[in-house]
């Protein structure tokens, strides 16, 4: 990814005579614990621009997947997962409730994802977080802050 990043803003800083970044910080991602976390993470994702400021809805966001998932509008470039088809038999009634299911992002969720995806630490239960631990071979989550408490020796053991 690193290297794509600067690939890319060469090119762009060639082609359009400028200089500098063109984005802020480095590339971060999250793990996804389940089918429940994944279409969080859409919503989350689909509902960015519109908490941003960037638009009023994320209806009218042109380069986002709501318009797919909400609306039902066609894209060649999407690909809908089996998760969010399960969620409902026909067509229309899967529009809805994906429209209804992210009206109702709760702020909280949002809070959440940008802890977890700023610091890099997965996101999910428990058990997610120790086979992640266990497969990575060390502690994913965060440490408590400050030094660790050294031990009193006794005056028998000095």
């Amino acid at each position: 990814m690193q290297s794509l990043g600067r690939r890319y803003v060469r090119y762009i800083n060639d082609a359009y005579a400028r200089t500098g970044t063109l984005w802020e910080g480095r590339y971060k991602s999250h793990l996804v614990a389940n089918d429940e976390h994944l279409l969080r993470c859409y919503r989350y994702i689909e509902l960015n621009p519109a908490r941003a400021g960037m638009v009023t809805q994320a209806v009218d966001y042109p380069w986002s997947s709501y318009r797919h998932n909400a609306l039902g509008l066609p894209d060649p470039l999407i690909h809908p997962h089996a998760c969010y088809r399960q969620l409902v038999g026909t067509e229309a009634d899967l529009l809805q409730i994906y429209r209804e299911w992210a009206q109702h992002a709760c702020e909280e969720d949002a809070t959440r994802f940008s802890s977890h995806l700023h610091h890099q630490h997965p996101m999910g239960n428990d058990r997610f977080k120790a086979a992640i631990e266990a497969q990575v071979g060390r502690r994913l989550a965060p440490s408590k802050g400050g030094r660790p408490k050294q031990q009193k020796v006794s005056a028998l053991e000095a």
